[in-house]
């Protein structure tokens, strides 16, 4: 709330400040450089033309400049400066109401020109929005290079990534050549299912050989024939020189 008023009150009295300084820079400007050198010259102003010259420039591209709010400072200083030479060589001798040629006016605005100079011309002023816009560009330039920052970029991981390769430190683990589950017994590691192979009964070993009894291998004679259990072992005993069991015959 304090900061509203005072960008009022500076707006107000910045644009009354400049009306004032326009108007008599304005009057100078229509009396002529020559005439306003010479009454210069007459209040013992030293360098009546320099001095002319620089209370006509300033005092009505000053004036603007108020009004508008642009380079509130600096033209605030300048001001100042013409006041302080109107005071010390015008008016300091003659009293302080202006209309016996004291120095209540040229007091006046020098005071607000000093005030304009330590204060600005506050928010509502073409100073104040342009530091308003530059403020916000570098407050949102500054997020940017703070998000940048925090999030990596693509490139940067990819780098890494490949550092990591070529150095064998952080190398991305190893493809399995064979991404489906493991052949279970029966299946061909090229994907054919094939059949188990039956168990054989094992060959009986000779007596006092002293060796265990190897399964027997099948043969194609075998897979074509359709021998019974009973007869395989007869012809068993008959390769291992056994006598073969005569079978008992049924019952009549």
């Amino acid at each position: 709330m304090k900061r509203v008023v005072f960008d009022i009150a500076s707006l107000i009295a910045r644009v009354a400040t400049g009306v004032i300084f326009v108007a008599h820079g304005w009057q100078k400007w229509q009396a002529g450089h020559s005439a306003t050198a010479q009454g210069f010259s007459e209040m013992g102003i030293p360098m009546p033309d320099l001095a002319a010259g620089y209370a006509m420039t300033v005092e009505t591209i000053g004036g603007v400049l108020l009004i508008l709010g642009l380079l509130v400072r600096p033209v605030a200083l300048l001001l100042l400066a013409d006041m302080l030479g109107a005071i010390t060589f015008a008016h300091w001798g003659r009293g302080v109401m202006v209309s016996e040629g004291g120095w209540e006016l040229a007091g006046a605005l020098g005071a607000l020109c000093l005030l304009f100079l330590a204060l600005g011309g506050g928010r509502l002023s073409l100073d104040g929005i342009f530091h308003a816009v530059f403020r916000r560009r570098t407050e949102r330039r500054v997020m940017e290079q703070e998000l940048a920052a925090h999030t990596p970029s693509r490139t940067t991981a990819g780098t890494t990534w490949n550092s990591g390769a070529n150095t064998g430190e952080g190398a991305p683990p190893a493809q399995a050549e064979r991404t489906g589950p493991e052949p279970t017994r029966g299946e061909s590691t090229r994907g054919e299912s094939t059949q188990p192979m039956p168990m054989q009964p094992e060959q009986p070993s000779q007596p006092g050989s002293g060796h265990p009894r190897v399964p027997r291998q099948p043969s194609d004679r075998d897979a074509g024939s359709r021998l019974s259990d009973e007869d395989m072992r007869d012809i068993d005993a008959l390769i291992a020189d056994e006598p073969p069991q005569h079978r008992k015959p049924p019952n009549r």
